[in-house]
């Protein structure tokens, strides 16, 4: 694992955990369709060029397809400079899927010097905590968006686990489980983390204070309160308002350090935040 010298040198250039994020840009690859929970605001509609918005990707890749398009990306002398990052944040959700530990591994084999990072539900944390901890994983972002089993029962249609699929307030108790104690493990490896939580209006406002004393405890390094994109089974919820999250954000920095220039990316962004490059992609042969 990283020296604390080496680690804060990648710290800083992770755009979306404190670095220059006007000059250090991240690749995702979207190589993750399969999920294995229902968000109450997502939608499984992902083939889409147009939006902006997690979950979405112009096309799926196989490993094969994303080690190739990195070789163009890294070799481009618009692209190549400013990438630090390759990150796999879905369309679904990364450990419920063996193609993102093959990706990682061919990244890991000729660009070993990009920082390697995962955004994930973390319903699968302890259970492939020591794949990613084999594949030297940098960067962990988990979607935290309740303490309260009840609460997440509101929030997730279903979670499906190790064969059979929950609902209601028995998805919630083996979905915030498994992410508080994926969470910990993952602080303990030494990972830099990050915390998304989704602010719901109405829904878990008062879980934020909670939540982000919580991951702190257990050796989060930052936190990102997003704003609901109505969509899905919470299209009737009114996004809560710019000065809203303003005021969520400076009174939970006081316990943890607030991430303020989230852009809710695609799965297949490439290039600096807020400033996304739609490339082509070559099929692997």
């Amino acid at each position: 694992m990283a020296t604390s010298c080496e680690k804060m040198k990648k710290i800083q250039g992770h755009p979306c955990f404190g670095g220059n994020h006007h000059k250090n840009g991240r690749m995702h690859l979207a190589v993750a369709p399969k999920c294995n929970i229902k968000c109450g605001y997502c939608t499984r509609r992902h083939d889409c060029a147009n939006e902006s918005r997690p979950g979405v990707t112009s096309r799926l890749l196989s490993p094969e397809e994303a080690i190739v398009r990195v070789r163009e990306v890294m070799a481009s002398p618009v692209t190549g400079p400013i990438i630090k990052v390759i990150g796999i944040a879905g369309p679904g959700d990364p450990l419920f899927n063996e193609e993102t530990f093959e990706t990682f591994r061919l990244v890991d084999r000729e660009f070993p010097d990009l920082i390697k990072c995962m955004s994930t539900n973390g319903l699968l944390l302890p259970d492939k905590m020591p794949v990613l901890k084999a594949l030297g994983l940098h960067s962990l972002t988990v979607t935290l968006n309740t303490l309260d089993p009840e609460i997440g029962g509101r929030i997730y249609s279903y979670v499906h686990y190790h064969g059979t699929t929950y609902s209601g307030k028995e998805a919630g108790e083996i979905l915030v489980r498994n992410q508080l104690e994926g969470i910990r493990q993952a602080a303990e490896l030494g990972m830099t983390i990050k915390i998304n939580t989704v602010l719901i209006p109405g829904v878990n406002d008062g879980q934020i204070p909670l939540i982000s004393q919580k991951v702190k405890e257990l050796g989060a390094f930052v936190m990102n309160i997003m704003p609901l994109i109505p969509q899905a089974d919470f299209a009737h919820i009114q996004p809560p308002s710019a000065e809203r999250l303003d005021e969520l954000r400076r009174d939970n920095e006081k316990t943890i350090g607030q991430f303020k220039h989230c852009k809710q990316c695609r799965a297949d962004a490439v290039g600096l935040i807020g400033e996304n490059l739609q490339l082509a992609v070559t099929t692997a042969g």
